[in-house]
């Protein structure tokens, strides 16, 4: 099995690595700190589909630190907070020096689930909207109470499965008016509107629920054209072989239910950010299914996507922003040709050099 990284030959960037005091790209914290809370303004007892928990590096003083919001899967009729590989995220990143949350929202009773294609679409946009007030408790308490010292300007939000398709529709859907270009007879607008709105409605509206990008772990979007100029950055990690989110465009679940949703994943999302020319990058796990990540760290393809991540986060960060420009440059790049070290093409070897229209190159690592 193998896996393709690209990775560019930007050395101006580690010239700048002490800028963010050596965090963000390696763990240099041994532990890390949890906190569970409710996240809606008006807490309901008992509601534990509206707990999130938070990760900090334990005895850090950095204040202004990004906050990253990962989300678990579950087909949204299961899964938790505590599931493997958003602990195992979470912590890796807050030992990075990261504030994280593991947030749970709302599932959807999977008989009416699986038969009932307005149940599902209620479900995705109830869920949206539940993650949108995480991110707003988030901006109220930097601003009240500041109990994590996150920046409120640097939030990214991501997700495995259907965390991952929550995260990509939050971020992508950029007003109701979006919800008349599904795929679909049901009227969206009003489902979301008896919900609250795109927002939903547990608290905190003078706060915004905007991110600064996306993290995917073999998720998908319902419309790709959802995907538009000026959106967030858009990082994903996907197997091509994935027979319950496709990697190209197709029904969840390979169609095994009465209804499903329609999703397009990282083959289609990412032309289409290259497209309108929003900054992105994909990690492809060539033959890799869909439970990739089910395992978290004891998954070699669940590490390789972190460090991958972290890779594209890092020069996103505000204490690394005189690379971002050129990063996002670097990415509108079109490739010529791919050479090994020898000036061969098509050799299958594991080290080849990219030839792009500007005279710059990258260099394509494949790893068994």
């Amino acid at each position: 099995m193998k896996y393709i990284y690209t990775t560019l030959f930007l050395l101006i960037s580690h010239l700048v690595f002490s800028q963010c005091n050596g965090r963000y790209e390696t763990e240099i914290f041994n532990s890390v700190d949890k906190t569970t809370v409710y996240y809606p303004e008006l807490v309901q007892w008992f509601d534990d589909e509206h707990k999130l928990d938070v990760y900090m590096p334990t005895g850090d003083t950095e204040i202004n630190r990004p906050l990253i919001i990962f989300l678990h899967g579950g087909t949204f009729i299961a899964g938790d907070k505590e599931n493997t590989d958003c602990v195992d995220f979470c912590e890796t990143f807050a030992k990075k020096g990261y504030v994280t949350a593991s947030v749970n929202y709302r599932l959807a009773n999977p008989v009416n689930f699986y038969l009932f294609e307005e149940t599902q679409y209620e479900t995705v946009l109830q869920a949206v909207a539940d993650v949108k007030a995480a991110i707003r408790y988030f901006r109220h308490d930097h601003e009240t109470d500041n109990s994590y010292n996150i920046d409120p300007n640097t939030i990214f939000v991501g997700g495995s499965s259907a965390g991952a398709i929550i995260a990509i529709h939050l971020a992508y859907i950029d007003d109701i008016s979006d919800l008349s270009t599904a795929s679909t007879t049901i009227d969206l607008q009003t489902i979301a509107n008896n919900n609250g709105g795109i927002d939903g409605d547990l608290g905190y509206a003078n706060y915004s629920s905007e991110v600064n990008g996306v993290i995917s772990f073999a998720g998908g979007i319902h419309n790709i054209n959802w995907i538009d100029e000026n959106d967030e950055p858009l990082v994903s990690i996907h197997g091509n072989n994935d027979g319950t989110v496709d990697y190209n465009c197709a029904t969840v679940l390979g169609g095994s239910t009465p209804v499903n949703l329609s999703l397009c994943g990282s083959g289609e999302m990412h032309p289409r950010a290259e497209s309108v020319n929003i900054i992105n990058d994909h990690l492809l796990l060539n033959g890799s299914d869909h439970d990739w990540f089910n395992s978290g760290n004891g998954d070699s393809r669940f590490l390789d996507a972190l460090d991958f991540t972290t890779d594209f986060l890092f020069p996103l960060l505000p204490c690394n922003q005189s690379t971002f420009t050129i990063n996002q440059g670097m990415i509108k790049q079109e490739e010529i040709q791919s050479l090994d070290l020898l000036g061969r093409k098509n050799q299958n070897t594991k080290l080849l050099i990219n030839i792009f229209n500007d005279g710059t190159t990258s260099k394509q690592i494949i790893v068994e």
